[in-house]
């Protein structure tokens, strides 16, 4: 893979770049093409000021050869490019609170992949998410045991349809029982227990409809699932014709009437300037997008909540890294009670994030206009970041969704089946579009937290699932010529998959090929080790992508399960052994 690192030095210069040994692709080259088609698609969401910064980012990549991911995506670049934007409105933040100064910002291209699929690298006690042996450290909160029970999980999962050539994606989210019952079969079969004959059988039942029957029940019946749509028919589509004309976030202003916000004095670490220290953060999320949101502004050094019902399931192993920097506490916003514990921890926030669909919060009173109305007399303004699987705008705004749905719909997953070879559709390796749409997510709450400072006023941002993958896939695909190169140094046994594969599947192999073909993913230095007292186990995970001169970016505090802390911010906890660069 080649051992000399390579630097790209800004917009406009490449200093020391390693020899290519593929003579039509250089990641760094990429890399750079696709942040300066980000800040022209996102130009009117970014600081002046801080696009500049972002442009100047360095990138620096170990990468000589091929893509790190078996796709036909640029997945590393995309987000490589997110983060140099991120760092950039950091850095500019930074300007504001320390003064101004020459900040050099670097991302490690290797970092960025491996914060791509951070979930599958984080391990808890030594052992990774497919080890059954990590599963004594975890908090069940997979209460309906969707996730548990393979027959159940299978209900999530990319099937045929009645009309050949055509697949439907049913998603039994985190219940299962509901999407199993409606297309005819029982939400529990102890009996199936082998993995093909779940497959089989489930696809047998949703082979008796065609795609447009399954919209018909899952909008009855409530439940997530969509066509898996070629790009041409997403285009097509007046959702898909709304989301390509969007940007891949929005930062739109609520008020204007509250005053600038200065940034507290520093409540960092001896030696260790954070960029966000003191800032306060309540999220509203679960799974993976939403809390990358908070994970981000968590590793600038907020103090944030994360805030999740006892009532609601949730995906046991994903909280080890979704978690990372937070406290971690449980509220049922339907009870009087934690109601008002959570409005007096709300006087206090800066920035809300909201991981569910559009209008959910509203229905509970804690949309963005209430918030505002809640938190107007304290004088200072607030930011609220929402993201969701179909965007904020659009006829498709309110569906229930998830990471395969988005990439379903948008037309990624028939070119990932494309790229394999196939006629048929394949759901991408790893919850990519998930950690991409959380650091589009962390951008524009750092906007809204850099305009509240410099103009005062408060900020709404909104981003999703499908903007991730409209953006990644406005970025084009690798060529014919490389996408040769990419089969031919993967695994076979990975071009061997088909559609109806599970995620678990896809990503099983997808790791195994990228342990082989890229060992530089996997050392040593691109992780940290340290102890977590709420999971009582060492908690292993990818050190940040970015660096900006002057700060220190990371986590204070490790891990732990939903529901460990109490509602409070006071009191809170440095661990010392998260501070060891």
């Amino acid at each position: 893979m080649g051992s000399l690192e390579a630097v790209n030095g800004g917009a406009n210069e490449a200093v020391n770049e390693a020899p290519n040994e593929s003579a039509h692709y250089s990641m760094l080259e990429e890399t750079q093409k696709t942040l300066g088609t980000l800040l022209s698609l996102a130009k009117s969401q970014i600081p002046p000021e801080c696009a500049q910064l972002a442009a100047d980012t360095a990138f620096k990549t170990l990468n000589t050869g091929s893509p790190y991911f078996p796709v036909p995506f640029k997945e590393t670049e995309a987000v490589s490019a997110l983060k140099a934007v991120e760092a950039g409105i950091a850095a500019g933040i930074a300007d504001l609170r320390y003064g101004e100064q020459k900040r050099n910002i670097t991302v490690d291209l290797e970092r960025a992949s491996c914060f791509l699929f951070s979930s599958y690298l984080v391990t808890i006690g030594g052992h990774h998410k497919p080890d059954p042996e990590a599963k004594k450290f975890l908090k069940d909160t997979d209460l309906l045991h969707a996730q548990a029970i393979l027959y159940r999980r299978l209900s999530a999962n990319l099937y045929k349809t009645k009309t050949p050539g055509e697949f439907y994606h049913i998603h039994g989210s985190l219940e299962a029982g509901k999407t199993l019952n409606m297309i005819g079969l029982e939400a529990h079969r102890p009996d199936m227990t082998d993995y093909k004959e779940c497959i089989d059988l489930i696809e047998s039942h949703v082979m008796k409809y065609t795609s447009s029957e399954l919209e018909i029940m899952n909008a009855e019946n409530k439940q997530a699932g969509v066509p898996c749509l070629k790009p041409s028919e997403w285009d097509a589509t007046p959702h898909g014709r709304v989301l390509n004309s969007e940007p891949p976030w929005r930062v739109e202003t609520i008020e204007m009437t509250s005053p600038p916000v200065p940034f507290p004095t520093s409540t960092s670490p001896p030696g260790k300037p954070q960029i966000l220290a003191g800032i306060n953060v309540l999220e509203l999320c679960r799974i993976v997008a939403g809390p990358a949101m908070g994970r981000g502004l968590a590793e600038y050094g907020a103090n944030v909540i994360k805030v999740t019902s006892p009532h609601l399931s949730d995906v046991p192993f994903f909280q080890v890294d979704g978690n990372l920097g937070k406290h971690a506490t449980e509220l049922d916003l339907r009870n009087a009670g934690d109601r008002e514990v959570f409005e007096d921890l709300l006087q206090s926030a800066d920035v809300v994030l909201d991981g569910y669909r559009p209008g959910s919060l509203e229905r509970l009173g804690y949309g963005p206009q209430q918030i505002v109305e809640l938190t107007k007399h304290r004088g200072r303004g607030i930011v609220y970041v929402a993201e969701d699987c179909f965007g904020h705008v659009g006829e498709w705004a309110t569906r229930p969704g998830w990471q395969q749905i988005a990439d379903c719909v948008t037309g990624v997953a028939w070119l990932q089946g494309e790229m394999m070879g196939l006629d048929e559709p394949v759901v991408p390796p790893f919850p990519m579009s998930d950690y991409g749409t959380g650091c589009m997510g962390t951008i524009a709450a750092l906007t809204g937290l850099y305009k509240r400072a410099k103009y005062g006023g408060s900020y709404h941002g909104t981003t999703s699932l499908c903007q991730y993958d409209v953006f990644l896939l406005r970025l084009g695909l690798y060529s014919e010529e490389l996408v040769r190169e990419l089969r031919k140094v993967h695994d076979p046994e990975f071009f061997e998959l088909r559609h109806s594969d599970s995620v678990d599947e896809v990503g099983r192999r997808a790791l195994k090929t990228m342990q082989k073909t890229h060992p530089e993913l996997f050392e040593a230095k691109h992780f940290h080790e340290a102890w977590s007292r709420g999971y009582n186990a060492a908690i292993k995970f990818v050190k940040p992508v970015a660096t900006v001169e002057g700060t220190w970016n990371g986590f204070l505090r490790c891990s732990r399960p939903n529901g460990t802390d109490p509602p409070t911010w006071e009191g809170w906890e440095v661990d010392q052994d998260m501070l060891h660069e």
